[in-house]
Formats: C-alpha cells, structure tokens, sequence
C-alpha cells in the first residue's frame, strides 16, 4: 500500500463529511483494490456498501480484513457491520448468534444497539423486552436503546401508551432519528394531527437511512403524499 492509496482513503472520507457518497465510494473501491488495509477506512467503506445494498460485497471485505491488526474497538464495529449485513442477507439468527458471543465477552453500547435492534426483528416480546430494558440500565440517554425499547412495546408489546414514553424520550435526546419521528408521526395520524406528522416525516426523510432503519425512504415518502 502506497502513499496514493492512503491518500484516497483520506480523500474519500473527506468526500463523506461533505455528502460526496458517490464520490467517497469509488475512492475506497480504487484505494481497496490497491491494497488498503487501515481498518477506520475499510470499516467506513463497509458501512457505506451496506447503506447502498451492497451486502455481498460488503460481507466479503469484513472477512477479508478480519484477519488485520486493529483496536478492540474497531473489531467491535467490524462483528456488527459483519452482523447488519448477514442480517438484511436473510441470516437473522447468524447475525444475533454472532452479536450474542461480543456481548457475552464485553458490554457495549453499539453492540446493545444492534443487538436489541435484531431481537425486536426476531419477533420474541420477552426476550426483547429483558434485554432492552438491560440496555437501558447500561445507558438510558442512548437514544438508540431507547427507540429500541419502544419498539419492542410498539411492534411486539401491543402497549403503545408504555411505547410512547420511550420514543419521546428519544426524540428528546436526538430530534431526527428517523425510526423515532416515523413512530411518533404514527400517533400524531392517529390523534388527527396530520400537520405535525407531515413535519415529522419530513425532517425524517432528510435523514440517512441505514438497513437497522424499520422504516425505509420510500415508506415515509408514501405517507407524506397521502397525508
């Protein structure tokens, strides 16, 4: 690996934090097929290849750089992109096994993300329920964990009052998580509020949308043209 190819990498991560993903893409792909092995890049073009649907592609780099040097954390992040991708190929189970042995040898808080997340897709109530309420106790201005949680009373709990609690809560602590606003847009349709779930979705559909999404693009767009 030369110094060009670190430069693409530096280049293409640049091109991200200025909403270039096209650009920042074909970056990393040149810099990958010339060699690049620095973990912080190669995970944030695996990221990005989930995010576009490319799990094939993405699920062969995460095994390619299993094998590299990297931190406890940048492993960790490499088990749950390896974990988001299997999951959206229609390997659920291998995802939340594969999660299951990480949070058995350390707590996390991206790990307690993910992981809740897969169990509310997996369908168990109980199940969700105990190890999302566990997430909360780790930490409970997670905004993440605390969507979670109230999905998992939302889609499995049939108790949408208990719901609400949590996806207010999370809306407090970050205003445009998508998956939120989505939820909280359902209650404003419910009550009538057509106004305030319209503006709802909108800020949501500003939003970047990731596979551990529940609600995609085009599901929003739907409900804002009929509202």
């Amino acid at each position: 690996m030369g110094l060009t190819t670190s430069f693409k990498a530096r280049k293409a991560a640049a091109k991200i934090s200025k909403g270039d993903i096209a650009g920042a893409m074909q970056l990393y792909k040149e810099a990958v097929d010339e060699g690049l092995q620095d973990p912080r890049y190669l995970l944030s073009y695996s990221v990005m290849l989930i995010r576009a649907g490319q799990f094939q592609e993405a699920r062969d780099l995460l095994v390619k750089i299993q094998k590299y040097q990297m931190s406890e954390e940048n492993r960790r992040q490499l088990f749950v992109n390896y974990a988001s991708c299997v999951y959206k190929m229609g390997e659920l189970e291998k995802g939340i096994e594969l999660l299951e042995r990480q949070h058995q040898k350390q707590a996390s808080g991206l790990v307690y993300q993910t992981l809740g997340y897969l169990y509310v897709e997996e369908g168990d109530f109980e199940k969700a329920l105990a190890f999302n309420k566990e997430a909360l106790e780790y930490d409970d201005e997670d905004s993440i964990i605390l969507d979670n949680l109230a999905q998992t009373y939302y889609r499995l709990g049939n108790n949408k009052k208990t719901a609400k609690k949590y996806f207010d809560k999370a809306h407090e602590v970050k205003p445009t998580q998508i998956d939120t606003l989505y939820f909280l847009s359902q209650y404003d349709i419910e009550t009538g509020k057509k106004a305030e779930a319209k503006e709802k979705l909108e800020t949501a559909l500003e939003g970047r949308f990731s596979p551990l999404n529940y609600v995609t693009k085009d599901m929003v767009q739907s409900i804002i043209d009929n509202l």
